[in-house]
């Protein structure tokens, strides 16, 4: 189905102005949060711009094309995945202890980002395949193996990105159907054995596990960072510093002490919110959670007026994408939450991030004028 141009009054306006509203706050933030980490204070906010304009680019076309047609390529697309991620095992840069990104000349990406929209769009078709047969512990068996694979790769290579994958196939194994009762029991069966491990790993008993040190000590800092406060309770403490000296409205823009002496680890990336928190105070926070809130609603919306199961699916598995990475990294930022690297959607810096998520932008839009053009 071609693309008809008299649909473009159908778009949704608020979605994208809400979007732009985002991008607009986070080159304002990050202009801040960088100004003394480059010799050029303007370094990041130029990267970020780049990131915006290839992100944009990459939208326009996923919004041109019929999203219907994705479903001819899940193969190929499923088949790329795998060979990128086994590339990244195999060659990939290590950096901050995480093998995670590539290099193709003078770029260097993250094909694990990329992997997020990608595998959305395959377990899309694979479960509109499966239509009404997922009703017992058995019919979802397939699933899991279908998601396995890609899921072993990534964990390898970041712990955080593997949680955005087990959001995302619990969140479209729901929206196609399967029983809530049954993946409500598989989920907390899971966090027991999890919960379990751990313990087992940190008593006298020593449990091995497959995971490395930092990054069992990564996820259990939080229940207690001040235990070893300046190792893995160290961005947390700092966090929590930053976030409460905000106050209501803030120290000002170039003003928080924490982002500006450079005491907040990874204050561009992993706790932008942090930065928020302290040169917005608690007046900015919540405006940009409005903001989140405005992105979500309007993103389900999307997907309860998609009218088929391929576009709704595709739209749920960015909501679950992005509620996850809301959710976690304000809750990290906070100290409620684990440390796992997970950034903010549209307000971390990140190329790979940034294309991806406007790609994601990109997809809801298609759905939602397809869905208009069907009516039409």
């Amino acid at each position: 189905m071609a693309f008809n141009k008299r649909l473009l009054k159908n778009l949704d306006y608020v979605l994208i102005g809400n979007i732009i509203l985002i991008m607009g706050l986070s080159l304002l933030i990050l202009s801040s949060a960088t100004a003394n980490i480059a010799a050029d204070p303007l370094f990041y906010v130029k990267k970020h711009l780049i990131s915006i304009g290839l992100g944009v680019i990459c939208a326009v076309i996923i919004i041109s094309f019929d999203y219907t047609k994705l479903m001819r390529f899940d193969k190929y697309i499923y088949l790329l995945l795998i060979i990128l991620l086994v590339v990244v095992d195999i060659k990939g840069i290590v950096s901050h202890g995480a093998r995670q990104w590539l290099s193709l000349g003078p770029f260097v990406f993250q094909p694990s980002e990329f992997g997020k929209i990608m595998m959305i769009i395959c377990f899309a078709s694979f479960l509109v395949k499966r239509q009404g047969e997922l009703r017992t512990l058995k019919d979802l068996i397939p699933s899991f193996l279908y998601f396995s694979v890609p899921f072993l790769l990534i964990v390898l290579q970041d712990l955080g990105t593997a949680l955005v994958f087990v959001v995302i196939l619990f969140g479209m194994l729901f929206i196609a159907g399967a029983k809530p009762s049954l993946l409500l029991g598989i989920i907390g069966t899971g966090l027991a054995v999890v919960v379990l491990a751990v313990g087992l790993h940190l008593s006298p008993l020593e449990l091995p596990l497959p995971l490395k040190d930092h990054q069992i000590n990564r996820l259990t800092a939080f229940i207690d960072p001040y235990k070893d406060p300046h190792d893995t309770g160290y961005h947390i403490i700092q966090s929590l510093v930053a976030v409460g000296s905000g106050g209501l409205l803030g120290k000002g823009l170039y003003h928080g002490t924490q982002v500006q002496l450079n005491f907040l680890p990874e204050h561009h990336t992993d706790f932008i919110f942090s930065v928020v928190g302290e040169e917005l105070g608690f007046v900015g926070a919540a405006f940009v959670l409005l903001l989140y809130y405005i992105l979500i609603s309007r993103t389900i919306r999307t997907a309860f007026r998609s009218r088929d199961l391929f576009g709704r699916l595709i739209v749920g598995g960015i909501v679950c994408m992005w509620m996850f990475h809301i959710f976690e990294n304000v809750g990290m930022a906070i100290g409620v939450m684990p440390v796992t690297g997970i950034p903010l959607p549209f307000l971390s810096h990140g190329g790979s991030f940034m294309i991806t998520n406007l790609a994601a932008i990109g997809l809801i839009l298609s759905v939602q004028l397809r869905r208009e053009n069907m009516l039409f």
